[in-house]
């Protein structure tokens, strides 16, 4: 579980820097302010966060192709 909150984490924090960072450079509009933190954040976590990104997909392509219990 952890992989997953650590890139969880990494994603809003970084939405939150680049809310702040717009809103410092005068970005006023919620709206626009809002889709382009979006924006932003999303090109960056595709750069920054790709090994967390990699952790993530093994932890879940692990848990997926464990077999299941069979109840009899």
């Amino acid at each position: 579980m952890r992989p997953v909150l650590v890139y969880t984490a990494s994603r809003i924090g970084l939405f939150l820097v680049a809310l702040g960072v717009l809103w410092l450079l005068g970005l006023q509009n919620p709206l626009w302010l809002i889709l382009a933190s979006f924006l932003i954040s999303g090109i960056a976590s595709y750069v920054l966060l790709s090994r967390q990104r990699d952790a993530v997909s093994e932890r879940l392509s692990d848990k997926i192709d464990r077999p299941k219990p069979q109840d009899d």
